[in-house]
């Protein structure tokens, strides 16, 4: 299968780096609109470089493009691949907007494509333990879960990201990760509370969502943290705790609670599984989906969905009141079909 990468940035480096790796593919180029930067993300990656995405799909006639462009980019490039009859997977959120979202969605069932939203999250090793966990009981019926993702500003780097509307700011561009997250291991939310604060030096939210089934998670994210890039998780249930920390030497913590006959609660270390990179096993399975007909992990719904939510949050935070989500979601008239 031939796949070709539009955007030479630090996504785009990534998913080269990856599907170089990924047996039964074939990198075909590279594009962007710095010739430099093409060049050298092909050179380092053995492919051909472009400047010009007409160029690159008339040339290479790949099967599969990876959209690593910024946010508000992503629109129409996606209807051009679809138009073309290119599967796709495409940097998340979708689109900086849920019209805009609806209408790439749209675009690729008319052409019978297949679009993936690349939310990396539920493949890294850990994460997918920790879901594992909860789903197998071993912290009893989870009651409140909290969520961590900081870390320097990204318009220091990219300016783009400082206008909300180009990038959808902090909540749906970085805390969208654990919004799918959490959906996924937890089904549907209820209700949408959040709290946020915008400066020129930084973009803070806390969100908390309300699950059907009860549960409620608190999911931090700030843009101007003066530390390293970090990430936390911790779900607490009746049985127990499961923690992760991305500054600790121990992968995953498991805690459980107190017993009768005990003097203290009893405390397990288990490893999660040898870290790999997550962006390889994403990638490979988008691959294998269409391989073997399959259906991803991350449905587009599952994309559509967690901007849904992403959208609740920003609408909360201006309001200051909660949102609810009816069975339609958040602003959509009739549900979303699947890709």
């Amino acid at each position: 299968m031939k796949v070709a990468v539009v955007g030479c940035g630090i996504m785009g480096r990534t998913h080269a780096r990856n599907w170089s790796s990924v047996q039964g593919v074939q990198l075909v180029g590279v594009c962007d609109i710095d010739k430099e930067l093409a060049d050298k993300i092909a050179a380092s990656n053995g492919t051909n470089a472009y400047t010009s995405f007409e160029d690159l799909l008339a040339a290479e006639q790949p099967d599969m493009v990876s959209i690593c462009v910024p946010t508000y980019l992503h629109k129409p490039l996606v209807l051009q691949a679809a138009q073309a009859g290119i599967h796709i997977v495409c940097e998340k959120p979708i689109a900086p907007s849920l019209a805009d979202a609806e209408e790439m969605i749209a675009a690729c069932r008319l052409n019978n494509v297949r679009l993936f939203i690349a939310h990396v999250v539920r493949f890294f090793p850990s994460y997918k333990d920790l879901a594992a966990k909860v789903r197998a009981g071993v912290i009893g019926d989870p009651g409140v879960m909290h969520t961590k993702r900081i870390g320097g500003h990204p318009g220091r780097a990219k300016s783009w990201y400082y206008d909300e509307e180009k990038s959808g700011g902090v909540i749906l561009d970085l805390l969208i990760h654990d919004i799918d997250y959490m959906r996924s291991v937890f089904g549907e939310v209820d209700s949408v509370f959040a709290m946020k604060r915008t400066s020129e030096s930084l973009d803070y939210a806390l969100v908390t969502l309300r699950f059907n089934k009860g549960a409620i998670a608190n999911l931090e994210g700030y843009w101007g943290y003066p530390g390293p890039f970090t990430t936390a998780v911790e779900f607490a249930g009746t049985k127990g705790i499961l923690r992760f920390h991305s500054d600790d030497a121990v992968s995953l913590r498991v805690q459980t609670s107190r017993q009768p006959d005990e003097d203290r609660p009893r405390v397990a270390v288990p490893r999660s599984p040898a870290y790999h990179d997550p962006y390889y096993y994403e990638l490979e399975h988008f691959a294998d989906c269409i391989l073997k007909g399959t259906e991803p992990i991350v449905s587009t719904e599952d994309a559509y969905k967690a901007m849904e939510i992403a959208f609740a949050a920003l609408t909360s935070a201006q309001s200051g009141q909660p949102v609810r989500m009816d069975a339609n979601g958040f602003g959509l008239k009739g549900g979303v079909p699947h890709v």
